[in-house]
């Protein structure tokens, strides 16, 4: 498949509520589009980066200048038959994932176009239907917290992730477990913590959650590991997980017991399916994480979860939640509790070119 052209857009985007987490408040928000362009088919990316090194070292702006300074000019007018070709040839760019895969992404896209097929099927997927969770902020209040859950869990979503930070932690989701006895409840610290923290998280064990998401630094895998030996609820390891190599250390070392596959943080859809495969050969559940996408990245999530390792609900919740207006059709929203992944080929979903126009704050054309 030769890379004819590819095409770079910054959009500005609103968040239909104020999402706090342990490292900020995010709401006004800019996303990148890649469209790539090859024998009269387009394929898709979206940039998972945010606008401030948060979650990530990467930005939407360090991944602008990657892109169109180094990761581009290296592929236009090439022709690569496999993804694992593309990442190859990308392999002297040192780190910046978010980046490379979205490249990576709409190099899969057009190529499950090309073979007439949903992205599903090239993946290696045996589900159209993933269960969806929430992922909720800090809220003002423990009351606006427990009414929040109680909404979400009404709207039927099968798991309900809380943002924790030092301070927010122990007493909210506590009054969350008496309201909802039975809902399946997680939380998700961001790397908030450090090992002394140890006692807030023997008691959130009291509270009968799926797991604990990253409570501990970004790039640790040792202190999980002395944590998770504390613990009967399992860690969930999200920022600590970069590689398939990095899956197979943190689930051999005892550092956690389920993975959060978030593919553009592995560089694309080919590392995520293989730490995929690392997790499933350890019996280790994993979960597509979600990083506020619009609908190119929704539907390229959905894709990923329907591998067969991928039990957890994820956080591709309904677009509607996030968004007034969406940036494709058809608008990707569950019903009871199912994310449908869109029949089409390829990601199986249409960009709106008018509300595109409308959004995009910049552009680049190779």
């Amino acid at each position: 498949m030769k890379i004819e052209r590819i095409e770079l857009r910054e959009v500005a985007v609103r968040l239909k509520f104020r999402f706090e987490t342990s490292f900020g408040v995010e709401q006004e928000l800019r996303k990148l589009l890649l469209t790539l362009y090859s024998e009269g088919l387009e394929g898709y990316g979206e940039c998972t980066a945010g606008i401030m090194p948060g979650y990530s070292y990467e930005t939407v702006e360090s991944a602008w200048q990657v892109l169109t300074e180094f990761i581009i000019p290296q592929v236009i007018g090439q022709d690569y038959a496999t993804p694992a070709q593309l990442i190859d040839d990308l392999r002297l760019i040192r780190g910046h994932n978010m980046a490379v895969a979205t490249l990576e992404n709409a190099f899969w896209d057009a190529q499950a176009k090309a073979a007439g097929v949903p992205l599903w099927v090239l993946l290696g997927g045996v589900r159209t239907e993933i269960p969806v969770g929430a992922s909720l902020g800090i809220q003002p209040s423990i009351d606006e917290t427990v009414a929040l859950a109680q909404r979400h869990a009404a709207e039927g979503y099968q798991r309900l992730k809380f943002k924790i930070k030092p301070g927010w932690d122990v007493l909210p989701l506590r009054a969350v477990r008496a309201a909802l006895p039975e809902m399946p409840l997680t939380v998700d610290a961001n790397s908030a913590y450090s090992l002394t923290s140890a006692r807030v998280f023997q008691q959130l064990d009291e509270l009968g959650l799926d797991y604990i998401e990253q409570p501990l630094a970004h790039d640790d895998l040792v202190d999980h590991a002395q944590l998770q030996a504390l613990l009967t609820t399992p860690i969930c390891l999200d920022e600590s997980i970069h590689s398939p190599e990095d899956a197979r250390k943190g689930l051999q070392l005892g550092s956690g017991r389920v993975i959060n596959l978030k593919q553009g943080r592995m560089r694309g859809l080919l590392a995520a399916r293989r730490a995929h495969e690392v997790a499933v050969s350890f019996g280790a559940p994993v979960w597509c994480g979600g990083m506020l996408e619009l609908g190119i990245g929704r539907a390229t999530n959905l894709h990923l979860s329907s591998l067969p390792g991928f039990t957890l609900p994820g956080d591709t919740a309904s677009a509607s939640r996030y968004w007034d207006e969406d940036l494709v059709e058809p608008q990707l929203d569950h019903q009871d509790g199912l994310q449908r992944i869109p029949p089409g080929p390829g990601l199986g979903v249409t960009i709106k070119r008018d509300l595109l126009a409308r959004l995009t704050v910049r552009r680049a054309t190779n």
